[in-house]
């Protein structure tokens, strides 16, 4: 607990640097990205139907609780062997062509060429070193999306058995064990356990994009905020979390505002949802 503790001392001593002003463009903005000339891929990935509810979110005004609309989500994180796929018909999301502007320099670093995978990765392993504009690409091309923060969050509070375990202190621990150990993103989809609405790998494989992974450092205490809190990350921010005692969630959000849309980082993928009849637009 000490070792990961200091790690989350560490991501929120980095939000709340003196060096970086929350409130720049550089930092919170995401510029757009369309994808008129992207073009599918012929793949096709399991999905799952999630019936929507509300939840309180970690960060959040005075406990309110946040409305999910129900949705579809792809049942395992997006593997090597179909972002492989994706780049393949898909030319400017190479690594050797892809502007800087959508990726950084650790963007497929991973991989061996352009099209080639790398000798020891596992084809069925999570794709990572992808940036959140290469991973929107992919779902968009799908005919998809990737899902918002309380998308994420309201699907991966489910354990085996019930839909909200975050109170389960078992639940709490596996995952923070799991942010202990090194290299889950070598290990295949699917090998983790399948959540209470049959979704696999939420927890104990990587880190997954969202839509609106900026969001919290953009809006303050809440989504539906307007103003800008730089100290939310911060000891301030900790006392408007709606769970003190949830300290994975603590450190998802630290993780999340510590990243911008082009970066590429090594233990962080995605999987991909998509709106039904019922679905509200986030």
């Amino acid at each position: 607990m000490k070792k990961l503790y200091f790690l989350f001392v560490v991501i929120v001593f980095v939000s709340c640097s003196k060096d970086k002003d929350l409130n720049t463009l550089d930092n919170i903005t995401i510029p757009s990205v369309s994808t008129p000339n992207d073009v599918s891929f012929g793949v096709e990935t399991p999905m799952v139907s999630i019936k929507g509810g509300k939840y309180v979110p970690l960060y959040g005004k005075k406990n309110k609780a946040v409305e999910v609309s129900d949705l579809l989500m792809d049942v395992y994180p997006v593997s090597n062997e179909n972002f492989l796929a994706f780049v393949k018909q898909n030319k400017r999301w190479r690594k050797s062509e892809v502007k800087k502007l959508f990726a950084d320099d650790n963007y497929l670093n991973n991989w061996k060429k352009d099209t080639i995978l790398a000798t020891d990765m596992k084809p069925k392993s999570p794709v990572t070193n992808v940036s959140w504009y290469a991973a929107n690409a992919y779902c968009e091309c799908q005919g998809k999306r990737l899902a918002t923060v309380d998308e994420w969050e309201f699907v991966a509070m489910a354990n085996q058995e019930m839909a909200d375990a975050r109170k389960v202190e078992a639940y709490n621990q596996y995952i923070l064990d799991w942010y202990e150990k090194p290299k889950t993103f070598n290990n295949e989809i699917g090998k983790t356990f399948k959540n209470y609405y049959g979704v696999y790998d939420l927890h104990g494989l990587v880190w997954e994009w969202t839509s609106d992974f900026n969001s919290i450092l953009l809006t303050g205490e809440s989504r539906s905020d307007v103003t800008t809190d730089k100290n939310l990350f911060c000891g301030s921010g900790s006392l408007n979390a709606s769970d003190l005692m949830n300290y994975a969630a603590f450190i998802r959000y630290a993780f999340r505002g510590s990243v911008k849309a082009n970066y590429a980082v090594k233990n962080l993928g995605f999987r991909c949802v998509k709106d039904t009849l019922n679905t509200k637009k986030p």
